[in-house]
């Protein structure tokens, strides 16, 4: 099994801990490393291509650049995708693949908050990644635990499916929702999560990056599920229209008559019932082409 997987690094001035990653991977018998490496500044490329790992910078910037160049390049039955800032341990490697080996799964996440160490989570980012779950769960009726989860294994299959377009940290989550949206089999795993190291500094800013995600889960939400995406739509215009609208008649009791407000007001409520009602056409045929697929696969 290990000749058939490829285990994927995607790094970033990792230096203080590309050398150990690598070298515990080539001690478990895997053969297939490989580093692509957004133009580090320290040496992270020379410490991995040392510990005998493949280096190939990417062409553009960005953790979902790196990895769309990545998948293009792998053809090996199974890819390890492990974040290279130590904070996953390589020797629980087997638990994510596993599943794959026993055709259980297409895609397998490693569930961080099943054992985190202490001090691996800001209470900013436990937060955070708490209410991006429930929002994930929400939009896709897949309840996820770690919908960012950096360590993950991938059948061949799986990512020859995937339509990634985000550059960025929310990669992750919308590898998530490519699974889901391809009806693929996916299962979480617990596996340790660690502190960062303390020379290893997080390129993530989580309000910045948070909002990110936030917007690329909302955003995705189109094809998969329309309803929530125009009926959030259709009750902010229907709601704004009815404090509008209450304006209007507090004033008209005092004879005050606010014409533009009033059309204003109806414009904005017909908008909102027909975003509504327009949701409910395009969650009809989302689901009509679910169907249609699976029906597809099962031929």
């Amino acid at each position: 099994m290990k000749d058939n997987v490829c285990i994927l690094i995607p790094t970033l001035n990792e230096a203080p801990t590309i050398g150990d990653i690598v070298h515990k991977f080539k001690s478990m018998g895997f053969s297939d490393i490989l580093v692509i490496d957004g133009h580090s500044t320290d040496d992270t490329v020379k410490i991995a291509e040392g510990a005998g790992a493949r280096v190939i910078i990417q062409d553009g910037k960005g953790k979902g650049q790196a990895l769309q160049q990545a998948f293009n390049m792998i053809d090996k039955d199974v890819i390890v995708m492990i974040d290279g800032d130590g904070t996953y341990l390589p020797e629980e490697v087997n638990r994510l693949l596993e599943p794959i080996e026993k055709s259980n799964a297409d895609h397998v996440i490693g569930n961080r908050f099943a054992s985190p160490q202490r001090g691996a989570f800001t209470t900013l980012n436990r937060f955070g990644n708490k209410i991006l779950g429930k929002a994930f769960g929400l939009a896709y009726g897949a309840w996820i635990t770690d919908v960012l989860s950096g360590y993950r294994a991938f059948s061949r299959k799986s990512i020859k499916e995937l339509e990634l377009n985000k550059t960025g940290f929310e990669t992750d989550a919308e590898i998530t929702i490519e699974g889901i949206k391809r009806d693929q089999e996916i299962v979480e795993v617990p596996v340790t999560y660690l502190p960062r190291h303390k020379r290893a500094a997080t390129k993530l800013n989580p309000i910045r990056d948070g909002l990110k995600i936030g917007h690329t889960m909302y955003q995705l939400t189109k094809t998969h599920n329309p309803l929530l995406y125009f009926g959030l739509l259709g009750v902010a215009f229907t709601i704004l229209g009815a404090i509008i609208g209450i304006y209007v008649i507090l004033d008209w009791f005092k004879g005050i008559e606010h014409i533009p407000l009033t059309i204003l007001s109806t414009l904005l409520v017909i908008t909102g019932v027909q975003m509504f009602i327009f949701g409910l056409l395009c969650d009809m045929l989302a689901l009509f082409h679910k169907e249609m697929m699976r029906e597809i696969k099962k031929r």
